[in-house]
């Protein structure tokens, strides 16, 4: 310490000592932070985990980067960081895949009850005054990602995958707090009579239990003294004694040291000493092992209990008979078994991961069966999950769905649907139904399978996962559709067969035609495209001369001549020179005359017509005309007219003879492998199929003379001979493939019951038909055998001994406890069981633990008759049965020994010494119930098309049967079994399913002919209504209010195929009376036909496809010129406008002169010009596209593909169709496709599978059982087909068996088997009965036998009970349940099920026994049909400032519990501030107010500022210190009366009254008056 003088130097010592240390200090701590770093600053940082790849499962890898870091942050080598510590690179993870999602899945708990959220649980448990409604909870469940095949738990992140993990906290609402709800109490029992003190007691039961932390139920018993006790005199308490029995003790054997026991009571003895020595007379009966029984023996104790709950002495309570305190037990043993057997092998033996473990069990038999109450035996086998490890080992294989190919397409099937009674009657084609086989098999990894190229076998498809491929779907077969060829052309000139080499002769005239649209399909026909005719004098060139204009000779008119120009042209139309042509060559001109003045003018020669004949015969030429007529007449002088004879002229034409040739082929051949293909140069057409290199085709061809027939081949111009072979690429050979044969099934592993014989069975799946030459499919796709080895179970029993003698308890314990000798009463006997086999052989007693009986007994109790007991000879046999059914029998027995003369067992009522019953009665009743089935169809032959079973040939519609049940009984109504009634347990009748009949339409029309003429028509065909459909057939297609159904398709007319032609005009007759002018105006006459254009004869064709809006007249008018005439010819052709039609351009058109006038007047104008008007004389032109017409189908096809197709058309500017030829010569462009193809819906009726195999019936027993049996939909209804029925299962009734079942009976009253009160036992009985499994049948008991094995064990049978001794605490009886209540928030319900209870309580008998009563009871469950209550507070009416305060619920039930403490009423009435003010007391109204004679002066704020007396109150005996006058209420009331009358300036609510205002202004004005009167009176007094 320092010196006192030095205190003011101490501080600036430490400080500076403080200094220097911490100076010092800095640079060590900063050395050790170094070396620190030094050691420690580099660490390892890792990144996120990748994705996990690699193979399917759990052989998945998953990477991470990881990093060398400095302290700092920056990066360094790794070599830095120490390698001990690097984290991992790599690891094992679950790779999930799509095939995957069908193998896990989350599972979901149930949501957990609601809960306080974790913000208002930090806060605490909220008050019920801060609670309104509810409170803010928390909802928690357990999500967990589990394998489906196994449920075992694996990552989340596997189902993550698939799905969104599902929420696990939701948002709830918790009501507030609801106390315990009970009812009112009930009145006080009575008080009992006598002396001494008595109690009364009142109770109330439990309407709601505590809910939500509500307060809990309070005491349901309220006990108190009588009022009025009457004391005993002393000595004489009026006291009741009852005899007490206490518990049985545990079953001991008897020691040694008990052989000196004294007569006393009450003792137990234990067998807890193990070495002790046993009584040398008591030997334990037991058998040999396995049961290894023994007999021991147990005890109880006695008291005599008083009424107050004391013990008194024993001889107060003694009776005629004493209690037993010994009797005889079986000593209990444990059930003993064998240890556990080793694990067996893993059931997977291959590597799968920890996500699908397999298998392993391991057993133990039973060596010592529970008896006595032991133990009973535990599990015998056990069973868990095993996953076997080895690297080595191979991984498990995965099973998956596989598919033949596709089978050929079938239009038969949809074919037969809508017509049952359809035949194949050729080729179909169209939409149809193909099928392939569905199978499960093994994964062959890729490497193997390249290697082995084999097929998996099929195995169990339960192994493949997930959804199974379609085995069915909709095909279309192409249909065949011919060539659409043009046309014949116009017959061409004699040539020779080939120009090139003519020979001979003899020629050919030829026409053809050209392929408009290539056939379709494998059976579309083209015909033949080229005819030939034979002629003679054949030309391959000729001469094509033109003429020139008349030039006259001398002067204008007479004799001239025309120049002639010739070209030779080959027989293709082209330019040769003139040396190939005949000589010699055409002359260069040729005469000609022009008319003179007064010469007659003729016309030109017109066309000659077309040859009367198409063709020519040997017999008959044709012949053709041509005319001329007469344009002007001839003057004096001039030139006459000819005749008529000269006006037309007629040649014959022979045309090209009648026969035609033409060379026809047949189908090409198949595809043939050979040398020729080298030879062959030609294009190879190919499909797109797998090839195997190119063959060749042939075909044969031959010519044909049409209306003969085949013909020598010379016959034909060889030059147009199709070829008769072409190459070809040659299909491969598919060779059939067939899966091996799967497995045979399993045969039974176990003995069987019964001489039946099992199967087993293997099959193979056809994968790819054989075809083009391949090997065929081998016959045999299904094989079968008979199990070998199979044994028949053997049948094991319970054979039991025969019973041991009666043992009692020992001698000595009976003499110490009972203080007799005697060795007589209630004993055990016991007896051993084997188990045998059916041939009386000893077999393991684990084999008849299997059998459905139950075990005999191996105890039973005895009794060994006393001296005083009454003794039997054992029952006889009962009496035979006559036939009848009401007849009974009997059996006898009689007293022996001493009984015979016994009084008491003379009794026949007591003891009997007759039984009788009934007799059993074989008389038995069938009894029909229940409803009958539906109609069920007999089962059809079970034939599949190509793997699919189709509705129409499945019996669906016809006769069947329909089935009742029925139930066998005998004459007492007991269900039996239905043999005995000779049944198979239904009765049947006939009954019919009506078929379904689909719309039926009559077939199409034939088509109409085209709408138009010209251009783009409509042409239409229709079929009608026959018969409407009905019982589900097949709906009608929409129908017209004709109930028809139209097809219209598009049509198309060239606009010059057909056009009137005039011919034949008469000569000109001119109209002249007199008929004196021979030349003027007149009428000509001509014939009008229908000609067809594009034959170059113009056959004349029907007039209705010439356009009738442009028929030419058949009269005209016609002029003959007079000699002095000018004469002009027709006018020419105008001349062609531009196609803009340009309206500056002029269209011109010329005539010449033919014979100039006599006079001098002017001829007419040679030339006309006008313009080019659009739509006028000028015209433009497009091509016009109709819509795409309807998908239309081949004939022979009612589905499947077909083709839509659109119309071209050539429209003119005004909207007029005219020929195709505008539009082509004026190169416009067309749309590139005008068909394509589409798909007409196939109508497909529903397809049903077979009905599966009736299912086991619904109970096991009983008359309502239902068995049932299912089809499944293959394939669903498709447009109009026929819709699948509604029925999809069919079920009915079960045959009726009896039902048997054990039957508890009612728990007996609690025997004490001597005593009054204390402890006891309870039994019930066990009965085998009969039912017919009917809530309203009895059940009737019948022979234990027939229930087989006891389903409960002993120990339910029998229960300890308690019968309380005066003084005890008695518990009352459950109260009735209370109404279903709901848990409301705001009168809707907070839960979907509701709640009730019931309580039980005590009673006290005596105060001093109180603190052992037991604790009420509360019982609750859930219940439906509840209400919304709601609890309101009631009070009654004041009474001197005090009122009742009640809770009562919304149905008027007065209740405690239930009300919000917070909200309760006041039930005493204060005024608040206290009245402390003198004169002031409480009112009625809660306020202060004053005594008579005193007013009440208010304060602003309500409130009592104090009394003022009122002047001239008459209330004279005031007394202000008495403050006993202050709160008397006589004196308020009278004050309250004349209170509004008092002078009171203040409202109660503070305000200022109206009088107190008055007074103010009359004050204020007297005030002014008097000062005025003062004014005025000094102001006289100054002029005074």
């Amino acid at each position: 310490m320092f010196p006192r003088g030095n205190l003011a130097v101490t501080p600036w010592v430490r400080r500076s000592v403080s200094a220097l240390v911490l100076f010092l200090s800095l640079p060590l701590c900063r050395a050790a932070h170094l070396e620190g770093k030094t050691e420690n600053q580099f660490i390892w940082k890792p990144g996120p985990w990748g994705r996990c790849t690699g193979a399917c499962g759990p052989a998945g890898v998953q990477s991470r980067a990881v990093w060398c870091f400095h302290v700092e942050g920056w990066t360094s080598h790794r070599s830095s960081c120490d390698e001990s510590h690097q984290p991992a690179q790599e690891r094992s993870c679950f790779r999930v895949c799509d095939w995957h999602r069908d193998l896990f899945q989350w599972e979901v708990s149930e949501w957990q009850r609601c809960g306080l959220a974790p913000s208002a649980r930090g806060e605490g448990t909220p008050r019920a005054a801060q609670c309104v409604t509810a409170q803010h909870g928390l909802q928690r469940r357990t999500v967990r990602c589990l394998q489906t095949l196994n449920r075992t738990v694996v990552a989340d992140g596997i189902c993550d995958h698939f799905a969104h993990q599902p929420p696990t906290e939701q948002a709830c609402l918790i009501p507030c707090p609801r106390d315990c709800v009970v009812s009112e109490f009930s009145p006080w029992s009575p008080c009992g009579t006598g002396c001494g003190q008595k109690l009364q007691h009142r109770t109330r039961a439990v309407l709601s239990p505590p809910l939500f932390g509500g307060l809990p139920c309070p005491n349901l018993t309220e006990s108190r003294a009588c009022e009025t006790p009457v004391s005993c005199p002393r000595g004489e308490e009026d006291y009741t004694f009852r005899l007490k029995v206490g518990p049985w003790s545990q079953c001991s054997l008897p020691l040694f040291k008990e052989i000196n026991l004294s007569a006393r009571t009450g003792l137990d003895f234990p067998s807890d000493s193990k070495d002790a020595f046993r009584h040398p007379s008591y030997k334990p009966h037991h058998h040999s092992k396995p049961w290894d029984l023994e007999i021991g023996y147990q005890t109880r104790q006695i008291w005599c209990a008083r009424s107050d709950g004391r013990n008194a002495l024993l001889s107060l309570c003694m009776q005629d008979s004493f209690p037993l305190t010994v009797q005889s037990c079986l000593m209990p043993k444990d059930c003993e078994t064998t240890e556990w057997s080793s694990w067996s092998p893993c059931s997977k033996t291959c590597h799968s991961g920890s996500l699908s473990p397999g298998f392993r069990s391991r057993s133990r038999n039973v060596k010592h069966l529970a008896i006595g109450g032991g133990k009973e035996c535990p599990e015998l086998l056990e069973k868990e999950a095993c996953i076997v490890q080895g690297e080595l080992l191979q991984h498990c294989p995965r099973y998956s769905w596989r598919t033949s190919e596709w089978k050929e397409c079938q239009v038969s099937l949809l074919l037969a649907q809508q017509d049952p009674h359809w035949h194949a009657a050729g080729h179909v084609c169209g939409g149809g139904i193909q099928t392939r086989d569905v199978y499960c098999a093994q994964d062959v990894p890729a490497s193997s399978a390249q290697k082995t190229k084999e097929v998996s076998r099929p195995v169990e498809k339960s192994l493949c996962l997930g959804p199974a491929p379609l085995a069915s779907q909709l095909c279309n077969i192409p249909c065949s559709t011919d060539c659409l060829v043009s046309s014949w052309s116009a017959w061409g000139p004699c040539t020779h067969e080939s120009c090139r080499d003519p020979q001979g002769r003899k020629g050919f005239r030829t026409r053809q035609r050209h392929v408009l649209m290539e056939p379709t399909g494998p059976a579309g026909y083209c015909p033949h495209l080229l005819e030939s005719v034979p002629c003679e004098d054949p030309l391959c060139y000729q001469w094509l001369v033109s003429e020139g204009i008349c030039i006259p000779d001398h002067g204008k008119c007479g004799l001239g001549h025309r120049v002639l120009k010739a070209i030779c042209r080959d027989d293709q139309g082209g330019d040769v020179s003139g040396s190939l042509c005949p000589a010699p060559p055409p002359p260069e001109q040729m005469a000609c005359e022009i008319p003179c003045h007064m010469d007659c003018v003729v016309s030109e020669w017109t066309k000659w017509t077309a040859c009367s004949q198409s063709c020519t015969n040997k017999n008959s030429d044709g012949t053709q005309r041509r005319s001329r007529i007469i344009l002007a007449l001839a003057g004096e002088g001039g030139k006459p007219c000819p005749p008529s004879q000269a006006l037309q002229e007629q040649r014959l034409c022979s045309g090209h003879s009648c026969v035609q040739l033409y060379w026809e082929t047949s189908p090409w051949g198949p595809c043939l492998e050979g040398t020729l293909v080298p030879s062959l140069n030609a294009t190879i057409g190919w499909n797109g199929g797998a090839t195997c290199g190119v063959g060749f085709q042939t075909r044969r061809v031959f010519c044909v003379k049409s209306h003969v027939g085949q013909v020598m081949a010379k016959r034909c111009p060889d030059s147009t001979r199709p070829e008769t072979a072409r190459p070809c690429l040659r299909p491969c050979k598919k060779h059939c493939i067939v899966t091996p044969f799967s497995e045979w099934t399993t045969c039974p592993r176990f003995c069987q019951t019964g001489n039946t014989t099992i199967k087993q069975s293997r099959y193979r799946i056809v994968i790819q038909e054989a075809a083009n030459g391949g090997q065929e499919c081998p016959d045999t796709l299904f094989e079968e055998r008979e199990c070998e080895d199979i044994s028949i179970c053997p049948v094991y029993r319970w054979k039991p001994q025969k019973w041991g003698p009666c043992v009692l308890a020992p001698e000595s314990v009976r003499q110490g406890l009972m203080g007799t000798s005697e060795a007589c009463g209630k004993g055990l006997q016991t007896r051993a069981i084997s188990c045998a086999s059916d041939d009386n052989q000893l077999a393991d007693m684990t084999e008849c633990l299997k059998q459905k009986s139950g075990m005999p007994p191996l105890v039973q109790e005895c009794q060994v008759p006393c001296r005083d007991d009454c003794t039997f000879s054992p029952w006889s046999k009962f009496t035979p049965c006559s036939g009848t059914c009401d007849t009974t029998r009997s059996r006898r027995r009689q007293l022996t020994g001493k009984s015979r003369k016994k009084e008491k067992c003379q009794d026949a009522d007591t003891y009997p010494l007759v039984e009788t019953e009934p007799c059993p009665c074989d008389v038995f009743i069938p009894q029909p119930f229940g409803n009958w089935s539906a109609c069920i169809l007999p089962e059809g032959r079970k034939e599949s098309h190509r793997g699919l079973l189709v509705q129409g040939h499945s019996k669906e519609c016809g006769e069947g049967v329909r089935f009742r049940a029925i139930a066998c009984s005998d004459k007492n109504g007991r269900p039996v079994d239905l043999a005995r009634c000779g049944s198979s347990g239904y009765i049947q009748e006939q009954c019919v399913i009506p078929c379904p009949f689909d719309c039926k339409l009559s077939d199409w029309s034939s088509w109409g002919s085209c709408s138009s003429s010209c251009g783009v028509g409509v042409r239409i065909r229709s079929k009608w209504l026959q018969e409407k459909p009905y019982n589900g057939g097949r709906p009608c297609p929409k129908l017209d209010l004709k109930n028809q159904v139209h097809e219209a398709v598009p049509c198309y007319n060239e606009c010059n195929q057909y056009s009137w032609v005039v011919e034949h005009w008469s000569p000109c007759k001119i109209n002249n009376e007199l008929r004196s002018l021979r030349c003027g105006e007149g009428m000509r006459s001509g014939t009008v036909r229908c000609a067809n254009t594009a034959d170059m004869e113009g056959g004349t064709v029907d007039n209705i496809l010439c356009s009738q809006h442009d028929k030419p007249p058949d009269t005209q008018s016609c002029s003959l010129l007079c000699p002095n005439e000018c004469v002009m010819s027709n006018w020419g052709p105008w001349s062609k406008c531009p196609q803009s039609c340009d309206p500056h351009t002029m269209q011109r058109r010329t005539r010449r002169l033919l014979r100039p006038a006599l006079s001098s007047r002017t001829c007419p104008e040679d030339s006309q010009v006008r313009p080019c008007l659009l739509n006028e004389n000028c015209f433009q032109f497009r091509y016009n596209l109709t819509e795409w017409s309807t998908c239309r189908l081949s004939e022979n096809a009612t589905c499947g593909q077909g083709v839509r197709t659109r119309l071209l058309s050539c429209v003119r500017s005004d909207g007029r169709p005219v020929s195709m030829d505008h539009c082509e010569q004026r190169n416009l462009e067309k749309p590139l496709r005008m068909s394509v193809n589409c798909l007409v819906e196939c109508v497909v009726n529903c397809q049903l599978s077979e009905w599966t195999a009736w299912t086991r019936c619904s109970q096991t027993c009983g008359s309502g059982g239902q068995m049932s049996r299912t089809r499944f939909i293959i394939m669903p209804t498709q447009g109009e087909g026929r819709p699948c029925p509604t029925e999809l299962t069919q079920q009915k009734a079960c045959p009726a068996t009896p039902c048997y079942s054990w039957v508890l009976g009612n728990w007996s009253a609690c025997k004490l088997e001597g005593g009054d009160c204390g402890e006891g036992v309870q039994v019930r009985s066990l009965s085998c009965v009969v039912h017919s499994g009917s809530i309203a049948h009895t059940a009737v008991p019948v022979d234990d036998s027939l229930c087989g094995e006891l389903p409960f064990p002993g120990s339910i049978l029998k229960q300890l009970c308690s019968v309380p001794c005066p003084g005890d605490c008695q518990l009352t009886q459950w109260s009735d349940w209370s109404t279903c209540e709901f848990t409301c928030i705001e009168g809707r319900s907070f839960e979907s099920m509701g709640h009730q209870s019931r309580s039980r309580t005590f009673i006290i008998q005596s105060f001093e026994n109180q603190d052992s009563c037991p604790r009420q009871v509360l019982e609750t469950r859930p219940c439906t049909g509840g209400k919304c209550y709601h609890y309101t507070w009631k009070v009654s009416l004041w009474n001197n400032n005090e009122r009742t305060v009640w809770c009562q619920r919304s149905d008027g039930i007065n209740v405690t519990g239930g009300c919000s403490p917070q909200a309760r009423p006041a039930a005493v009435r204060q005024c608040s501030p206290a009245c402390r003010k003198p004169f002031s007391y409480c009112t009625q109204g809660g306020v202060c107010g004053c005594e008579k004679g005193y007013t009440e002066i208010m304060r602003s704020n309500g409130f009592l500022d104090y009394c003022m007396k009122v002047p001239g109150s008459e209330d004279k005996k005031a007394d202000v210190k008495n403050l006993s006058g202050k709160n008397r209420p006589v004196n308020s009331k009278i004050h309250d009366i004349f209170k509004g009358w008092s002078l009171q300036p203040l409202e109660p609510d503070g305000r200022v009254k109206m009088w107190v205002y008055g007074v103010s202004g009359g004050g204020f004005l007297i005030m002014i008056f008097l000062v005025f009167t003062s004014y005025l009176v000094c102001l006289n007094m100054y002029y005074l």
